[in-house]
């Protein structure tokens, strides 16, 4: 009974719906994990609205001097990976770390977190691979970014061109498979102790090992987008 209840939470949770169909071209079904994405996109561009306000050289006040430390401690940990070349590309980070974030913590308000659909992982993975194969290519030219893949020697070749795709196929699977993991490990607990136990549980899987996991993607990402600029 109790394998049976956890086996259909996990196919509800790996079941992406439909929040709603747009009726053009036959019908353009919206996945709900799309619609968790513009509220996210939306409290995002709120808040960020609502910190940059009424900003002063002069008299900068302690909203604005937190807001400067945070993103002075952002752009810091990733020039110290990407160094100086790289440092174009921060913003792009920032905004993926934030919005990994927000979405696996969306789940304690009810929401159910688009990082458990595998079409949101795999679209965030990819966004970054094609951004760190045309850092790659600005850096080094299109001829030269064809000629690392021959480097260090040309027999290698095959295995750095089956990279560029294992990549983001490694980065959506690490994503999804933690913040699916986290979910199994919940349900169980809640089988087992379902009145206290859950609670400081559900402080590290719910809350820290969702921002880990943000931290981690785009950490991973700048390895590689350092490697590409190299």
């Amino acid at each position: 009974m109790i394998t049976g209840n956890l086996a259909g939470d996990l196919l509800k949770e790996l079941n992406c719906d439909t929040a709603f169909t747009i009726p053009v071209f036959g019908g353009i079904k919206v996945p709900e994990s799309v619609v968790v994405t513009w509220i996210i996109m939306a409290v995002l561009l709120i808040v960020s609205f609502l910190l940059t306000r009424n900003l002063s050289v002069e008299n900068p006040g302690r909203r604005q001097k937190m807001m400067e430390a945070a993103v002075s401690a952002g752009y810091g940990f990733f020039e110290d990976i990407l160094g100086e070349e790289g440092k174009e590309y921060i913003p792009y980070l920032i905004s993926v770390m934030l919005y990994i974030g927000v979405a696996n913590l969306i789940g304690l308000v009810g929401l159910k977190p688009p990082t458990k659909d595998m079409g949101v992982t795999a679209g965030l993975a990819v966004m970054s691979i094609i951004l760190i194969e045309m850092a790659g290519i600005r850096k080094k030219g299109t001829k030269g970014w064809l000629k690392s893949f021959a480097q260090p020697v040309w027999v290698i070749a095959p295995i750095n061109i089956l990279e560029v795709f294992i990549r983001p196929l490694s980065l959506c699977m690490r994503l999804f498979g933690n913040v699916l993991g986290a979910f199994v490990v919940m349900e169980l607990i809640k089988l087992i102790l379902p009145v206290l136990l859950p609670i400081p549980f559900s402080f590290y899987f719910d809350i820290f090992d969702g921002l880990i996991q943000a931290y981690v993607f785009v950490f991973l990402t700048s390895l590689f987008l350092k490697e590409a600029l190299e």
